[in-house]
This record gives structure tokens, sequence and C-alpha cells, in this order.
């Protein structure tokens, strides 16, 4: 057994630990090991680095948990299926590469519990601009009041040159929605082109932005292939690590500090595994009980999508690229230039609206696509077409994770409970006809061949509901099942991410979220790990900054004060383009 010590082992080389492993390890005086399970994610790897080969690694042992809920009661017993990533960066190296920081409302709720003030959207702000480089799709870096300029996350704004795109903001301005010049800035409500994590034709995962630059530091270790099996306590304490080397290999390290980030689904399995959780569940799997934190596993939350299809009657789409006569030369472009299809991740645009006059701030979220694919690769008969991916972002539903045994190999029971409240169902109904208004809209009309997916048979409430029962999948962003917070249901203090009761032993990933944010989770669990790092580290916390967003129903205007667009500016048929 090793008997190795380290000031911070940190438990998970995904985003949340990519970025932990460089804050922490720029003291010198301070040694950091990095724990990864999956493997390294090699430059060599194309289906890691080529933005558009994602649908290649979702579903692929090699790079892929390969998690499944159990049956879901209002989504015909169906088991849902969740890809993460079980590779250096983590589900940053495989995910979309879609940069969404959410709705600033979105902080003023996690700040508006108990214990959570320093959460607000003024503490977090200059959080997410530390942590970027915002470019225009011209090339142009943009920062502002809203924006960072010098980060290591580099954003670039999709394109969206293709035809389809353009029919796509006309609609959603036919359809009565604005655009906006940044859904990450002072306006999230409203249609744009979306910030991506691809930089230079490749994909800019937290471990290439964060860990790779910072590999050769002396004080900072990082081992792969690496899977934690248990924490070491003593008492109430936690002194270090168990792990499996290569899945075989048993060894131990000690620890200061152990900080946990796997992710919604690994850190709480973890914690269980190790006596830290519900106790009447760990004790009834014989397991002796460190810490009764019921939390541990509740509170599991996530979006649900769905993909609105239609047949393309010119030949604007990509789907004809995807052809295996095309891959050679896609393939060739992108290794030599870094252009060409394979350099885009295609979600490029899309955009954020309320479903109805009732509600404050955006709760539906849409990607556009110039194909009609999905995650699997699979396509309709048509060869040309594009698709929404929509889902509502504000679901009330909770789930729930536990571990099944105490195999720290075996993957553990959770279940999501998607559709089923009454808002979460009233709310789905809203947003696939939301959707079809933009899609039917007459800036479509040149290039509609009819919807094929759902199709014209879904048509009443429960038609609708019925299909999303049968067809939605998850958008991938489980969070919410370790949340910060001081009440009863809390495991992580808000001011220290501290496992409350425990010490030595910390949680920065998606699993503290109270609150599932709208949009994409990466941008926050990377913001989360900005701020974590200034806490666990004992540095002074970014000055909060108290710049103006825009709220729906309160008089502010569409732009900033003193942006000339304001005296013309309408909500519903305001360009911005």
């Amino acid at each position: 057994m090793s008997t190795e010590r380290y000031d911070y082992v940190i438990v998970g080389g995904g985003s949340a630990g990519s970025a932990l492993a460089n804050r922490l390890s720029a003291d010198p005086s301070v040694s950091v090991l990095v724990l990864e399970a999956g493997r390294s994610d090699t430059k060599l790897d194309p289906f890691i680095h080529m933005p558009a080969a994602l649908p290649y690694p979702i579903g692929n042992r090699l790079y892929d948990w390969k998690y499944e809920s159990e049956p879901e009661p209002h989504m015909n017993g169906r088991r849902i299926y969740h890809a993460r990533g079980k590779v250096l960066g983590g589900s940053s190296s495989i995910n979309g590469m879609i940069f969404q920081r959410g709705n600033p409302m979105d902080y003023e709720r996690w700040a508006s519990d108990p214990g959570m003030e320093t959460w607000d959207y003024a503490h977090v702000l200059p959080y997410f601009k530390r942590m970027e480089t915002r470019m225009l799709a011209d090339g142009t870096v943009a920062a502002d009041a809203w924006r960072g300029g010098s980060g290591p996350l580099v954003l670039e704004q999709g394109p969206a040159t293709s035809p389809l795109f353009n029919a796509f903001f006309e609609a959603a301005q036919q359809a009565g929605h604005p655009l906006t010049d940044d859904v990450n800035g002072y306006r999230q409500e409203g249609f744009a082109r979306f910030d991506r994590n691809v930089h230079r034709g490749r994909r800019l995962s937290a471990s290439q932005a964060y860990l790779h630059p910072v590999r050769k530091r002396k004080n900072l270790t990082v081992h792969t292939l690496s899977m934690v099996t248990g924490l070491r306590t003593s008492g109430k304490r936690v002194t270090g690590v168990d792990y499996l080397r290569g899945y075989k290999l048993k060894r131990s390290v000690e620890a200061g500090e152990v900080i946990l980030c796997g992710g919604a689904i690994n850190s709480p399995q973890l914690l269980q595994l190790s006596g830290i959780g519900p106790a009447d569940h760990l004790r009834s799997l014989g397991i002796d009980v460190i810490a009764d934190l019921p939390g541990v596993g509740a509170n599991l939350q996530d979006h649900l999508e769905v993909y609105i299809q239609h047949a393309a009657t010119q030949p604007v789409s990509i789907a004809p690229w995807l052809k295996h006569r095309h891959k050679p030369r896609i393939g060739a472009e992108w290794l030599f230039g870094r252009k060409g299809v394979g350099a885009s991740n295609h979600f490029e645009a899309g955009g954020f609206i309320r479903s109805n006059d009732d509600v404050s701030y955006p709760n539906l979220m849409f990607h556009f696509l110039p194909i009609a694919i999905r995650y699997d690769g699979s396509q309709p008969a048509a060869e040309h077409g594009y698709q929404v991916h929509i889902g509502p972002m504000y679901s009330d539903v909770r789930g729930w994770l536990k571990i099944r045994s105490r195999d720290p190999l075996e993957h553990p029971a959770m279940q999501f409970n998607y559709l089923s409240t009454e808002n979460d169902r009233r709310e789905w109904i809203e947003m696939v006809r939301k959707a079809r208004e933009i899609l039917e809209a007459p800036a479509f009309k040149p290039f509609s061949g009819g919807e094929i997916s759902p199709g014209p048979s879904v048509q009443t409430d429960q038609e609708i509901l019925d299909w999303v029962a049968e067809d939605a999948e998850t958008a991938l962003h489980p969070s919410c099942t370790a949340k910060m917070g001081t009440g009863e249901d809390a495991v992580v203090d808000p001011t220290s991410m501290k496992v409350h009761g425990v010490e030595g032993l910390r949680v920065v990933d998606a699993s503290v979220m109270p609150y599932v944010t709208n949009g994409n989770i990466y941008a926050p669990v990377m913001m989360l790990a900005e701020k974590a790092a200034d806490l666990i580290a004992g540095n002074e916390p970014l000055e909060a900054l108290d710049v103006p967003f825009y709220k729906h129903g309160t008089g502010m205007p569409l732009y900033p004060e003193g942006d000339p667009r304001n005296d013309a500016a309408v909500p519903g048929t305001v360009r911005v383009r």
C-alpha cells in the first residue's frame, strides 16, 4: 500500500477537477494529486478533439460511463440512458460544447436559500468573467461589463452562416420573440448565436483549457485509470482515499483534504460508499455510518429534451456530409486545416423564451441544428432536414440516487421522475407548441418539407405528452444530489464547500447546485470550481459586480442603458442581427 501524502487529493479529473487542479497548484507550497478513473484525453484522439465527432464517444465504453435510470414510471417504464465522461476532462470531453451560464435569476434563486447569500449573480459574475475569453464569430475578443476577455476558456461564437439559421432567427421574430446580442450577457431572453467550447477548430475541454497547460508543475500529479473506491477515515475526519490503479492494483494515499469532483452521480455514490448519506439505507447495506446526511443522493434534477424535426425541400442541410464517402475528406480538412464540417459542433444558435406571460424569466430553451439527426447518429428517411432540441428548464420534479451495494464498481440506482408533476407536464405542452409556432412561421416556408417528428398525428395535449414520454432523452445535465445550504437536506457548506459534519472533505461539482440552472450546466460547474478554489485556498474572494441584467415586466430596456437601439426596440419585433 502506498504511503504517499498530498495536501489536496482531487477525486475526478473532469470539469471541476481540472479547474481546481490548476488554481490550487498555482501555490507552489501545496501538493495536489488528481485521480481520474478514465483514461487520458490524448491529443491524437479525433473522437474527443474533433467537434463534429461528438456522437462517437457517447455510448462507447472507452469514453462513457453508460449510466441508466431505473424504469421511469411516467415515461412508460423506460430506462433513460445517461452518458457521462470516462476520460480526462470528464463530460467536457464528450459533451455538445455548448456554453450557457444560465439566467442571472438562477443565482438570485440560489442566494434566497439560507446561508447562500454569496451565491447571487453579483458574486458569481466575476468568476464567470475570470474563466472566459469571449470571441465573436469574426474572431474579435468581446469583453464588457458582463463578459470576460482573458480567461483560459476561449469561447467562440457560432458562425451560423447556413440559410437555415437565417430562417430560424427570422421565424423566431415572426413568432413574437426578440433576438438578443448575447444569451450570456445583459439579456438572456431571445435568440442568438451561441458560445461554444470550440477554439481554432478543436474542442476546448476543461482539461485542455486548465489542466494540460500546467501539467509540468512539480507540485501537481495527475493519475488516470485510477478509480477511487472509498474514503479513508478516522472518526469524523477523512484522511485519504483508496483507489484502484488500472482497475486492478490497490493503492491508498493520505491527504490533508479530499475534494470530490466526480459529478452528480459519482460524488454521492462515493459518499454513500464511505458511510456519508442517509443512515437507514447505508445500514441496510452493512455500511458503518460516519455522517447521517439524508440529502446525499436526494434532490436529483436534470433537463429532459425532445427533437422536433422537419424535412428540408432544398439541399441546405449538412446531412450529405455524413455519408461514408465524404468522411475521408472531412477528416483530412479537419486534421490538416482545422476547418470544414468537422470543425463545428453545429449547435451554433438557439434561444431562451418564457412559456407564458406569467413566467418572470425564460423557462424554455432551444438548440437549433441544420440537420435532422439523433445523438446516436441515426437519421430519418429525409436526406435533408433540420431540428430544434427543446425542453423546459425549471421542472419541479425531484429524483434520487442510491448505491445498490458496497461494490464501488456497480452503478448506483437513480430515478429522475420525469413528467411526474402537473407543472412539468403543462410546461412540456407549452414547449412543444411554442417550438411549432417558430418552425411553422413563414420564414421556413421555402425550406420546410413538413414535420417528420413527432409528425402531424401528434396534436392534442395528451398526444404531446405521450410522445414526450416515448421519445424524450436526457439533455445530460444531472445535478443537485449533494446540495449546498444550511438546512436538514443540505450536504455542503456554501461558505467553504465542506461536507457538513465531516472534516477534511469537500465537494465541488454539479452535485452541490441547489437548483439546476437555465441551460447547459458546464459553464455553471466551471464557475463553481473557480469560486470554490478561492474558498478552499483562503484567497480573498473576487469583488462582487453590481451590474444590471434584464428582467421581464420591470420596464427595463431590451438593451443596456445608453444603447441607441432602445429608442426603437419593441419586444417581439426587435432585430439585432
